[in-house]
């Protein structure tokens, strides 16, 4: 096993176990190794975009251009009260039964 934390590494074994133990995650010393290694070669790549010269460049939130297609809002009649009863578990009356959630048990 190969330790990656010499000092040309942006990043050491020990801010690895660091953020490892921020995430509650219990690693194995190879699989820190390995992640060192991976979360060097992101930094490295993130490295590469940021040299891009971006000047001039608008920002986009999306590479394809997108338009939402929304309905008019035109308020329509509800499902009619037989028909939704007809459906529920149940009923009492015209209104549905459901289980309470805070107080107790259930009536």
């Amino acid at each position: 096993m190969s330790d990656l934390s010499d000092s040309k590494s942006p990043l050491g074994i020990d801010d690895v176990r660091h953020v490892a133990k921020l995430a509650r995650l219990a690693l194995s010393q190879e699989r820190l190794a390995q992640l060192q290694r991976e979360l060097v070669a992101i930094l490295g790549h993130i490295e590469q975009l940021q040299a891009i010269d971006t000047t001039g460049l608008e920002p986009m939130t999306h590479p394809l251009t997108l338009s939402n297609r929304l309905a008019d809002d035109v308020p329509e009649p509800g499902m009619p009260i037989a028909e939704l009863l007809r459906n529920a578990p149940a009923t009492e009356g015209v209104f549905l039964v459901v289980p309470k959630v805070l107080g107790g048990e259930s009536a």
